[in-house]
């Protein structure tokens, strides 16, 4: 007998993005003496100046707690809309139970679906292009994607290589249903082959054992994942536009994994983005948040240029793995004129 069920949803889009940012704001001048480095050469190097670092009283949850409630307010929905959450994040300190039924117990809606990955950096362009799928195939209806990092916990403070680029902070946005095609198909993939290129060691096993080797830090190899992410990455982002009908003179925004703005340049300069493209550079303030600064990004655009808001942009992330996911979107409408369910 054949099966029988309702007809899918054929399109989606989000439907609003929210940020949360830690209130501490860590300039380089508190980073530079334990590595032996100046203010002039964190900027030279990666174009940050200044990046966030939670507190305490910060922690994971409860950072996509406040980035999911803005998401949610925003979106003209309530909490009992939501029918599926994802959490993209590395950073949350238990294996299991996941960080998102944590959070949707927090949100007050405990009976959605709920579930974390683990991609680093392209975790939350992963988590977009699996709540996509969910709501075109009638398998949820509004979906909350949240992207979460505490870095500062895992990132060594004496590490020249690590310690001046990684931070803290989360985003989130609501994909729900709509009439034309706002999310694209998504272009992902991975180079296990270079999977020791970002590492976090050693593992919780090793930490276990009599004589532990320390506490679990993030390790990168700075220059193959620069010349990865610069010459590999760009063909993957002109991809995705490619297959969503898009070319880089149609392009309204960009906002890439804000991994350090050597390379944010150097992407846009390969893709050869015309000067009408807002290009996102929140990582210059916010530092390098893994899985959270695509959402952190798109909503500090969104905050800058308001006339964004619907207009066509490409996302993408790539990291530890390595991996990497990209797709172009539908910028959300602007907060007063999100639909009403």
């Amino acid at each position: 007998m054949a099966l029988s069920f309702a007809s899918p949803n054929s399109q989606s889009r989000i439907l609003s993005v929210g940020a949360y940012r830690p209130s501490r704001i860590i300039p380089n001048s508190e980073i530079v003496d334990r590595i032996d480095s100046s203010d002039e050469w964190i900027r030279e190097r990666s174009g940050i100046e200044s990046r966030r670092f939670a507190g305490p009283d910060e922690s994971v949850i409860s950072m996509a707690l406040a980035a999911s409630e803005q998401a949610i307010s925003r979106s003209g929905l309530s909490v009992s809309d939501i029918d599926a959450v994802i959490v993209a994040t590395i950073t949350y300190p238990f294996q299991t139970p996941s960080a998102a039924t944590e959070l949707i117990m927090k949100l007050g809606n405990p009976k959605a679906a709920a579930f974390d990955i683990s991609a680093a950096c392209a975790g939350f362009c992963y988590g977009v292009g699996m709540a996509a799928d969910l709501i075109r195939g009638g398998t949820a209806h509004n979906v909350l994607v949240v992207g979460v990092e505490k870095l500062s916990d895992f990132t060594d403070p004496d590490d020249r290589g690590t310690a001046f680029i990684f931070a803290d902070g989360a985003g989130a946005v609501v994909i729900g249903k709509s009439e034309s095609a706002g999310i694209g198909p998504m272009i992902w993939g991975s180079d296990a082959e270079s999977r020791d290129a970002i590492l976090m060691t050693p593992s919780w096993i090793d930490l276990k054992a009599p004589g532990s080797v320390g506490w679990p830090d993030i390790s990168m190899q700075g220059q193959t994942v620069f010349r990865w992410a610069v010459y590999q990455m760009a063909p993957v982002a002109l991809k995705a536009l490619e297959v969503a009908g898009l070319t880089p003179e149609t392009l309204a925004a960009f906002v890439p994994h804000q991994a350090n703005m050597r390379i944010i340049d150097a992407m846009a300069k390969s893709m050869k983005l015309p000067d009408t493209v807002a290009i996102a550079r929140d990582v210059r303030v916010s530092g390098n948040t893994s899985a959270a600064s695509v959402p952190i990004a798109m909503d500090a655009l969104l905050t800058e240029r308001p006339d964004l808001h619907g207009k066509s942009a490409l996302i993408i992330g790539f990291g530890a793995g390595l991996v990497y996911a990209a797709q172009a979107i539908e910028l959300p409408p602007a907060p007063n004129k999100a639909p009403k369910k």
